[in-house]
């Protein structure tokens, strides 16, 4: 089980609050202790050899109880601090031997501007203001900023990340699964101007399967083919669709829209699209477009009759009107 940022936060603070209390204890218990045996009842023996003023104090087996204390306080405390550093290291980078702990994770850019939070995710979909996270899953930030000085925080998950522009300041976090369905408030930590309160954004935390289905509707395109009324055309052309980021291409004949419309979903990587439509039966134009995808996509094209079908309508028009 893969510990979070929170889970290691939490231990640190329990260990320290453990010993902090039982140290404070003993010592508490230790000084009542001595104080009650060597208190000065005034019935003292005339045998008694009792210190005079400004004379120091005997016994203490010649030192060995003050170096013992003294020897199982530095055990304590260097355990401690080496394994506060483990820990530690663990938030810092809480990768397993020589695989990435980024190579599997969720990665997501995070850009400060305007007071404002805009993030962008590996496959090129975008948000603004919401982070949509999958519960149990691992997620690397990259936090920067296109503005002054920011910092990327969320209280609930012990993040922070500085986001200063031109330079990346990366981090990690993971919600627990129990955690689904929360939403968790995302601040700047940082004084960076007048609205700086007001730079705020949402955490949500999503269980896995709900978060795929999110993913995939953002990663989703629909065309619609119309001619210059207005109709939906059904026939005698052929999209192609090519992402100019990846290898994805995708040729549609008519056939396989419905009423003019096609809805594709095997998307995969978002970002810049050329989209063209030639005609299969020389009736239209051919349509190119570009495009940038960020999220759901939905695109209209109005195919032009070729001048030749042109000139034919309006012959038959005139035609018509003379008879």
């Amino acid at each position: 089980m893969q510990r979070t940022r929170a889970d290691v936060f939490e231990q640190i603070f329990l260990v320290f609050l453990g010993l902090g209390a039982l140290v404070g204890i003993i010592v508490i218990a230790y000084t009542l202790y001595n104080a009650y045996k060597y208190r000065d009842t005034g019935e003292a023996d005339e045998g008694d050899d009792l210190p005079s003023l400004g004379e120091l104090p005997t016994g203490g087996q010649g030192g060995k109880k003050l170096f013992l204390s003294f020897g199982i306080s530095a055990v304590i405390v260097i355990s401690l601090v080496i394994w506060t550093y483990a820990a530690l290291l663990y938030v810092e980078d809480p990768g397993d031997g020589a695989k990435s702990a980024q190579e599997d994770a969720l990665n997501v850019e995070v850009t400060g501007d305007s007071f404002a939070w805009f993030f962008e995710y590996e496959n090129g979909i975008e948000s603004t203001s919401t982070l949509r996270v999958p519960a149990g899953e691992r997620v690397w930030v990259e936090a920067t900023s296109g503005d002054v000085w920011h910092a990327f925080g969320i209280p609930d998950q012990r993040v922070k990340a500085d986001a200063i522009p031109g330079e990346y300041d990366e981090t990690w976090f993971q919600a627990d699964e129990s955690e689904a369905g929360q939403q968790q408030e995302i601040k700047c930590f940082e004084l960076c101007g007048e609205y700086h309160t007001s730079m705020v954004g949402t955490l949500q935390i999503m269980d896995a399967d709900e978060f795929d289905q999110w993913m995939d509707e953002q990663l989703t395109m629909a065309f619609t083919i119309e001619d210059q009324n207005g109709s939906r055309v059904t026939e005698g052309y052929e999209l192609t669709l090519e992402s100019q980021e990846s290898d994805f291409e995708g040729s549609y004949t008519a056939d396989e829209f419905d009423n003019g419309t096609i809805e594709v979903s095997d998307i995969e990587q978002a970002g810049k699209y050329n989209v063209t439509i030639e005609p299969t039966d020389g009736q239209f134009e051919p349509v190119e477009n570009q495009f940038d995808m960020t999220g759901p996509v939905e695109e209209t094209y109005t195919l032009e009759m070729n001048a030749t079908e042109r000139t034919a309508n309006e012959s038959e028009t005139n035609d018509g009107g003379s008879a």
